[in-house]
């Protein structure tokens, strides 16, 4: 490759699109078995990677081919779900014309099969440890907004739009094209809705994104790693079971669990093998507090929970909240410095029929009357305003290159990667006049 690709993606500030925000070029180096392409996007409601696998099918085709080329891959692959037809009609298109050796994997419906450590084993039959991650089986997994993301890098454009859904109780569900730094009152705007009081807000998915109230929506904005946004009720399932306070939440866990096991039993890390059941954490809880049991086996093996939210939105039948058990337990796990090794087993002889369909998980989850949509055209707006953050990245924050009063253009780098450290680079999203500078950039155009 005429460039060092790993370069080009540092400069580009491109980060994991749908997820935490690795910072990519941390992943694209060295040498591998395989490179995989997450295009299953299994949260309900979603559609932003549909939308780039229809209509960029070309683009992101020739890109998995470059990027397995430097990585030196044996093979190249593009996991999606059967049940998208367009998808895979336009992926299957590309591939014949561009003539490269990417393989499409289709999958069924189920969730989640988006899961990284998931799909890897759809995808190659070798299971990631526990704790591990795919490198450790020889495999690199990016979505497909990412390659999007290298695509552009590629050509010199860094990253400073984004693609995601707006859905649920709006008029016009719809994919938008945004500057990252657009508030989410603009972007549902853009869906014919109005944030009010009668609204809760989740970024992202409604199994694993961030929940808030209609008030600390107002002052969120889009980021690299928004995927979408979502409009519910705030007197729905949804936001009753996110408003449950912690105290209410660990009560019920003591007084109600059941010991039925069925989140368990339907646990996808527990279906690879890990060793993580969540019935015996909610069980240990009835035994203390949970800072008592950090040194006990079933409890430190909370920090193999994906935070997937089968557990409680899918299996547990008491409407108890495992997942949100698991997350206070890694954070308490987290203070107190400990980081146990665990030991895998072989794969749940049951593990598919055990899969959980997502127009089932999406019906658990309260959603199921907002999950049949299609997006047309995507949305484009620029913003007179942006607010980019310079930390929406895993790793440190970037530090601003950029005082108030400067004039910016568009692409230009206004935030840089501490030296030595991990992070990413940041650029402006609009032109115009730097109007604040702290843990955000605020741009306005003038």
């Amino acid at each position: 490759m005429r460039d060092n690709l790993t370069e080009l993606i540092f400069s580009a500030g491109v980060v994991g699109c749908g997820g935490a925000g690795f910072p990519t070029h941390k992943k694209i180096c060295g040498q591998v078995e395989d490179f995989i392409v997450n295009g299953v996007e299994c949260e309900p409601l979603l559609r932003t990677d549909r939308y780039i696998m229809a209509h960029y099918a070309r683009e992101l085709v020739e890109t998995v081919a470059a990027i397995g080329a430097f990585l030196q891959a044996k093979r190249c692959a593009i996991g999606v779900k059967r049940a998208y037809a367009p998808q895979v009609e336009a992926l299957e298109a590309a591939i014949r014309e561009t003539g490269t050796a990417v393989e499409l994997h289709l999958l069924e419906s189920f969730y989640p099969a988006g899961d990284e450590q998931v799909l890897v084993h759809e995808v190659t039959g070798r299971t990631v440890p526990p704790g591990g991650i795919p490198l450790a089986v020889g495999a690199v997994v990016d979505n497909a907004a990412t390659v999007l993301a290298i695509h552009d890098a590629m050509a010199g454009k860094p990253l400073t739009d984004k693609y995601l859904s707006v859905a649920g109780r709006v008029p016009k569900p719809s994919v938008l094209h945004v500057p990252v730094g657009t508030s989410f009152a603009e972007c549902v705007a853009l869906a014919g809705g109005e944030l009010g009081e009668g609204d809760f807000i989740v970024a992202g998915g409604p199994m694993m994104g961030r929940s808030m109230t209609w008030d600390q929506a107002k002052r969120e904005v889009v980021t690299k790693t928004t995927s979408g946004i979502l409009v519910l009720p705030a007197d729905g399932a949804h936001a009753q079971r996110y408003q449950l306070s912690v105290e209410k939440m660990l009560n019920r866990a003591r007084s109600a669990c059941i010991q039925c096991s069925y989140c368990t039993q339907l646990c996808p890390r527990y279906l690879l093998g890990h060793p993580l059941r969540p019935n015996r954490i909610m069980r240990k809880l009835s035994m203390g507090a949970i800072p008592e049991l950090l040194e006990d086996e079933d409890v430190k093996a909370a920090q193999l929970c994906c935070e997937c939210g089968v557990c409680e939105l899918y299996a547990c039948p008491m409407g108890l909240a495992p997942r949100r058990v698991n997350q206070l337990v890694k954070g308490e796990l987290a203070k107190a410095g400990i980081r146990s090794k665990f030991t895998g087993g072989d794969t749940d002889p049951d593990r598919e029929v055990r899969k959980a369909p997502t127009r089932k998980a999406a019906a658990r989850a309260g959603v199921l009357e907002y999950y049949d949509w299609e997006p047309g055209e995507a949305v484009e707006y620029t913003p007179r305003r942006v607010a980019i953050p310079v930390k929406m990245h895993i790793g440190a924050p970037s530090q601003p290159l950029v005082a108030v009063g400067d004039r910016v253009e568009r692409g230009q780098l206004i935030a840089r990667c501490p030296e030595g450290a991990m992070g990413a680079q940041i650029h402006a999203s609009i032109a115009g006049v730097v109007a604040a500078v702290g843990d955000r950039i605020v741009i306005e155009s003038r």
